[in-house]
Parts: C-alpha cells; sequence; structure tokens
C-alpha cells in the first residue's frame, strides 16, 4: 500500500491554506505554515498565486481533501464512485464516506493526534470494533459502533501521551469519547454540518464528472 512520505507541511503551503495534517503542532507556534506560508521551493518565495482556471480550481480542491484524509487517488475515486451510486446528495455522501473511515473517527475520537498517526495505530492493530480487533484503516464505522483501544495498548506510552495531549479537545456531536478509557461510540452518522473543513464538495462533482 503506497503513501505519501514527504513533508506534509509541504502540502499546506501548495494548497495556500492549513490541512491540519499533524494535530496539535498546527495549532502551535512551530506551524510551518504559519512561518513559511508562500508555495514551496525557491521559486516561491515572495511569489504570488497566480490565477487558475476552473478545471485548476476543481483539481486544487480534489487534492486538498484527498490530502486532507490521507488517501491515494485510486481510493479517493473509488469513494467517489460509492457516493455516485447512492440516492443522496453526492458531494455530502462522498464526504460522509471519508468522515466513516475507522482511522478517521478515531483521529475524530481524540484517540490519535493526527489521521496519519490513527492510521498506523490502526494497521498495527491496537483498535477494537465492537469487541472485535479491527487492523483496516478504511473500514467504514456504522451507528451504534463501539470503538475502543486495546487493554494492553491503552497502558503504552504512546497512548497516555496522546490522552494528556488532547485531553481539552472537544470531540464532535456523532461520537461520545471516554479519552481515559480509550474508548468511544458513533451515536450517530456525520452530517455535513459536522464537517468544518473549508471543503467545497461540489468541485470535486464538477472534476469527476468532466
Amino acid at each position: 500500500m503506497s503513501r505519501y512520505t514527504g513533508s506534509v507541511c509541504k502540502l499546506c503551503r501548495t494548497e495556500g491554506e492549513k490541512l491540519y495534517l499533524k494535530g496539535a503542532r498546527c495549532y502551535s507556534d512551530k506551524c510551518a505554515f504559519e512561518r513559511k506560508p508562500n508555495t514551496p521551493g525557491q521559486q516561491g518565495q515572495g511569489r504570488r498565486r497566480r490565477k487558475v482556471s476552473e478545471y485548476g480550481l476543481q483539481l486544487r480542491e480534489k487534492q486538498k481533501v484527498r490530502r486532507i484524509y490521507g488517501l491515494q487517488e485510486n481510493k479517493f475515486h473509488k469513494y467517489f464512485k460509492e457516493a455516485e451510486r447512492d440516492n443522496g446528495i453526492t458531494g455530502e455522501v462522498f464526504l460522509q464516506l471519508l468522515e466513516r473511515r475507522l482511522d478517521n473517527v478515531v483521529y475524530r475520537m481524540s484517540l490519535a493526534r493526527s489521521r496519519n498517526e490513527a492510521r498506523q495505530l490502526v494497521l498495527h492493530g491496537h483498535f477494537e470494533v465492537n469487541g472485535r480487533r479491527v487492523n483496516i484503516p478504511s473500514y467504514i464505522i456504522q451507528e451504534n459502533d463501539q470503538i475502543n483501544v486495546k487493554e494492553a495498548s491503552l497502558k503504552k506510552d504512546i497512548f497516555q501521551e496522546i490522552i494528556e495531549i488532547n485531553s481539552n479537545l472537544t470531540p464532535p456531536e456523532w461520537v461520545t469519547v471516554d479519552l481515559e478509557n480509550g474508548a468511544g461510540s458513533v451515536v450517530s452518522m456525520p452530517t455535513r454540518e459536522d464537517i468544518q473543513y473549508p471543503v467545497e464538495e461540489h468541485l470535486i462533482v464538477e472534476f469527476y464528472s468532466r
């Protein structure tokens, strides 16, 4: 399974906005985007961003959302095709599918500091869904699913650090979390209003509909 291994801070600078790919660091003074908001590379120094075409806007929006959720193009497009087959509004269903991935739900429950960390923790088998070990980041969560850190894993230093760092975070309304015990549940499906990122999903629909 291929994945991006370069600097995630450069991705924010490329898109011209924060994608919050490094968790708490993105909210601190150490955030690279705050210090260097220009596009990456020597040619980006002091250069204004050029006006882009309609296709360029669609492409950038697609790339931005793909990078937020840390997906490769094939997987990202597969979710879009699945959303197209649904009876709902394609763009909204598409975002809801991305939100319901297990790695994203773990991140949204504050059981990881970033989606990338959540993906790694899931892959390493630290989580259970409804009492069964699940190590597939793309596993789609359903309403009323119970998610918890394995009892043995909860004692590890990495989870103690996560609990300490994320103790003041407020999870979205569609999940409930007992952070101290590393457990939570999905009380409802995420709605479009629950997705607070500055995303214009209609541009992604237009991109794939060309």
